[in-house]
C-alpha cells in the first residue's frame, strides 16, 4: 500500500500521463534501475585506472612539481600506549595522561610526545594527497569536456523551452545514459576506497547527495547542463589544492580568483535565472502544476539558498585577503574544498 501511494501516477506525473505510458516502445527508451546495475563493474574499471594514473602519471607530475613527504618522527614502540591509542582515545584528556604516566613512568611530556608523533604517522602525506587531488582534477577534466561534448548538438542546449518538449515521454539518449552511469561510477568507485582516501568531513553528505540528484530521471536534460557547470567548478578546486601541495603561492592565489568569479556567475547567476527559471516557469506551457513539479522546484530553490550562504562565506574571505588579514595560499583551497559541497 506504501509502495503504490508514494509511486501514484498523480504525485510525479503531470496529468493525464500514467506510468503506464512510459513503457519502452516504438523506439523510445525510458530510464530504469535496471540501468544502473552496470555502475558496479564500471566503479571497479575505475580503480584500477585510477591506480594505473597515480604510479604512471601523477607521481611524475609530482616529482616535477617538487611535492616531496615530510620526514616525521616516529612514535616509539610501546604495546601499552599503542593499546590505548586504538581502543580509547587519540586525544587523551590530562587525567588519562597522569594516569598512563602512573603505569609506564614517564613524565607527563614524554607521553604527550608520544601521542603528538602517533598522531602526525596516520596522517595522509602530501605526496598521497597529491595524488587523490590529481586522479579527481584529471576526471572532472575530462567529464566537463564529455558533457559538452554530449550536448552541443541538442536543441535544449541552446533554447532551454526545449527540456520539457515532450515532457515526461522523452526517450533516453545513449549521450546521456553513459554520462550518468560514467559519474555514478566514479562517485561509487569513491565509496569503495573510502578507507584508504583522505579522510573528509563532508564526504557522506556531498556524494550521497550528488548520487541522489543523479539518479532522478525527471531532469535528465537540465542535470546535465547543470553537471558540466559543476565538474568544470570542481577542476578549479583539485587544480587548486594540487598547486597549494607542490608550494605555487602565487598560481594558487590566482586559482581562488578564478574559482570564486566562476562560483559567483555559475551559482547565483546561471543556476537561478537560467536553470530554475527554466524547471519553475516553462513546465507551465505544457501542463498544470502537480507535486513531482514543486516538490523538485522546492529543492532547486533550498539549493540556491545554500550557494548564497556558501558565496558569502567567499565573499568574507576575500575581503580579509584584501586588507591583510589572511593568505589565500593557506586557506583558499580550505575554502574551496567546504565551497564544493553547496552543490
Amino acid at each position: 500500500m506504501l509502495s503504490e501511494w508514494f509511486w501514484w501516477d498523480r504525485l510525479w506525473l503531470p496529468r493525464p500521463v500514467m506510468w503506464a505510458d512510459l513503457q519502452d516502445s516504438e523506439g523510445r527508451v525510458y530510464a530504469r534501475a535496471s540501468h544502473l546495475y552496470i555502475t558496479l563493474p564500471v566503479a571497479v574499471l575505475l580503480l584500477g585506472l585510477r591506480a594505473l594514473y597515480e604510479r604512471l602519471i601523477a607521481v611524475p607530475v609530482a616529482e616535477a612539481l617538487g611535492v616531496k613527504d615530510k620526514i616525521r618522527m616516529r612514535a616509539s614502540h610501546n604495546p601499552i600506549l599503542e593499546k590505548y591509542y586504538k581502543t580509547h582515545s587519540k586525544n587523551p584528556t590530562q587525567a588519562d595522561i597522569k594516569g598512563v604516566c602512573k603505569k609506564l613512568g614517564w613524565s607527563e611530556r614524554q607521553v604527550e610526545r608520544w601521542f603528538r608523533r602517533r598522531r602526525n604517522q596516520d596522517r595522509p602525506g602530501l605526496l598521497k594527497k597529491f595524488k587523490e587531488a590529481s586522479w579527481r582534477f584529471a576526471f572532472y577534466l575530462c567529464s566537463s569536456f564529455g558533457g559538452v561534448l554530449a550536448l552541443y548538438d541538442k536543441p535544449w542546449f541552446y533554447d532551454l523551452r526545449e527540456v520539457w518538449a515532450g515532457f515526461p515521454k522523452q526517450s533516453l539518449l545513449d549521450s546521456q545514459y553513459w554520462y550518468y552511469i560514467i559519474e555514478m561510477s566514479f562517485y561509487g568507485s569513491l565509496l569503495f576506497s573510502v578507507a584508504a582516501d583522505v579522510k573528509r568531513k563532508v564526504f557522506t553528505v556531498f556524494h550521497s547527495k550528488t548520487l541522489k540528484n543523479l539518479t532522478d530521471p525527471k531532469l535528465l536534460n537540465v542535470s546535465v547542463c547543470i553537471g558540466c557547470l559543476v565538474l568544470l567548478f570542481f577542476c578549479f578546486s583539485k587544480s587548486a589544492k594540487m598547486f597549494n601541495y607542490a608550494g605555487w603561492e602565487t598560481t594558487c592565489n590566482s586559482i581562488f580568483v578564478v574559482f570564486a568569479l566562476v562560483f559567483m556567475v555559475t551559482r547565483l547567476i546561471i543556476f537561478p535565472f537560467w536553470l530554475i527559471h527554466c524547471t519553475w516557469v516553462y513546465p507551465l506551457d505544457q501542463f498544470e502544476p502537480f507535486f513531482g513539479y514543486y516538490f523538485f522546484n522546492v529543492m532547486l530553490v533550498v539549493l540556491l539558498l545554500l550557494h548564497m550562504f556558501w558565496a558569502s562565506l567567499i565573499l568574507r574571505m576575500v575581503k580579509k585577503f584584501l586588507f591583510g588579514k589572511v593568505s589565500f595560499h593557506c586557506s583558499s583551497y580550505k575554502i574551496t574544498n567546504k565551497a564544493v559541497c553547496a552543490f
